[in-house]
């Protein structure tokens, strides 16, 4: 039987050996492991503590241990992660339960003759714990806020690169901290007012959000699906950045509009609500599985314009839609939501090379989408300016019938950095949404080329 510390190893392991994405796998093992409150909560904080700290952690076991980490098991390394993240970062919890804890772990599994080899390691570490040793950050500048932040080396440099010093800093210093929690009000059914008093008198705190309508920023709230208006269909969870991205696309009651890539259809239901379900919604995704849970949230939010199908955004012979507007929420790395998806950090630098020329596909495939008059817009959950504004770009040089359509931006938002009228990186510890980017684009009409 599993309890808190063993139910967070073998979601740590899974997540390591098949990259599953980790508020999935989180969830299914608490699930399965029926943990009481209490345990499920300390499971999810060792869980995402240890993902969050992985470098800082190794850095530290790499002092006490006379093998090396590389040459250690996915049971034995996450066991002794676990042990020395309770050990350096959770008070409460006495330094020999986590010692205890991290031996019994390896009973009846392939690693039980480890058991004596993690004691002696976290016993090291106790005795030793004035004796750790942290780059120099005046010889090795970048090794040590790699070690401090838990960032691996090759993105602080990407940063660096992209945005100036300051930033990448600052952006560096956000990822441990805990992201904020949206909600989309569902304007076709509730007011953000009413919604914010049901929350309210819950004793869920909701505030509004005074630069984007129809938006509330939720804290104490307990699980989402269990507060007043879920199953009512009055709310979903949506990022302010993802909701901004709807709010300047701008759809109209009447138009007809296609959310490409669209699963799991957050913004697909907020242009829904923008166009005060009137008009038509195509919502597409690759994966029939995804296509049905947007199916499902539209369901419950009532939302009968949408219309979800199967389709394959990089098809070059689909069915031409002559669409008002066409938002493309391309595949990306999605390094600016690292603070909700830890593991996105430790991803190989390689894996991203390929993702801008299928960014570019899609973007192509969806400019056809697009009538004589139309918007195109095209965004990331990344910062990467490979995914981002060269994208963008390339796209106005490769298409001279479309022009760049600079954004309206609301007074509460203003640029992180320098760049053109049509684009906007947003940035976690600026804006205190995920990293984000949009770039906004108008088909021209014939008399205009």
């Amino acid at each position: 039987m599993k309890n808190a510390r063993t139910a967070a190893l073998a979601a740590l392991i899974q997540v390591e050996d098949s990259e599953g994405y980790s508020n999935i796998v989180i969830d299914k093992t608490i699930r399965q492991s029926g943990l009481d409150p209490r345990d499920a909560a300390l499971a999810t904080a060792i869980f995402y503590g240890v993902l969050e700290r992985r470098i800082t952690l190794d850095h530290i076991i790499g002092q006490f241990s006379r093998l090396p980490l590389e040459k250690l098991s996915s049971e034995v390394i996450n066991a002794l992660r676990i042990a020395v993240y309770q050990i350096r970062y959770l008070e409460k919890i006495p330094h020999s339960a986590a010692v205890n804890e991290a031996v019994n772990s390896m009973k009846g599994t392939k690693s039980a003759k480890a058991a004596g080899y993690l004691n002696g390691v976290l016993r090291a570490l106790l005795r030793g714990m004035d004796t750790i040793q942290t780059p120099d950050p005046k010889k090795s500048p970048l090794e040590a806020l790699s070690v401090e932040a838990s960032c691996p080396v090759w993105l602080i440099q990407l940063w660096i690169h992209a945005y100036g010093q300051d930033c990448a800093l600052s952006l560096v210093h956000s990822l441990t901290e805990k992201p904020p929690l949206f909600l989309r009000v569902n304007t076709t059914k509730i007011s953000a007012q009413d919604l914010m008093e049901q929350l309210r008198k819950e004793g869920a705190e909701a505030a509004l959000v005074d630069w984007l309508p129809g938006a509330l920023a939720l804290e104490h709230a307990g699980a989402v699906d269990q507060l007043p208006g879920f199953a009512q269909g009055h709310f979903h969870v949506q990022d302010l950045s993802s909701q901004l991205c709807c709010y300047l696309l701008s759809p109209k009651p009447g138009q007809t509009v296609a959310d490409l890539c669209s699963a799991p259809g957050g913004k697909a239901f907020t242009m829904a609500q923008w166009m005060e379900n009137q008009g038509r919604l195509l919502a597409f995704d690759k994966y029939k599985g995804k296509v049905g849970l947007i199916r499902q949230g539209a369901q419950r939010l009532g939302l009968s314009i949408i219309e979800a199908q199967t389709r394959d955004a990089t098809r070059a012979d689909l069915e031409l839609l002559a669409a008002d507007c066409v938002l493309c929420d391309a595949p990306c790395a999605g390094l600016g939501i690292i603070r909700r998806k830890p593991e996105i950090r430790y991803k190989n630098p390689k894996d991203l090379e390929g993702l801008p020329a299928l960014q570019r596909t899609i973007l192509e495939q969806a400019a056809r989408q697009v009538k004589a008059g139309g918007v195109l817009f095209y965004s990331t959950c990344s910062l990467n300016p490979a995914e981002n504004g060269q994208v963008a770009d390339w796209f106005l040089e490769a298409h001279e019938d479309f022009a760049a359509m600079p954004l309206d931006l609301p007074e509460g938002i203003r640029r992180g950095i320098t760049e053109p009228g049509n684009q906007l990186t947003l940035f976690p510890h600026i804006h205190g949404t995920d990293g984000f980017f949009i770039a906004a684009f108008r088909k021209l009409q014939g008399k205009e080329r």
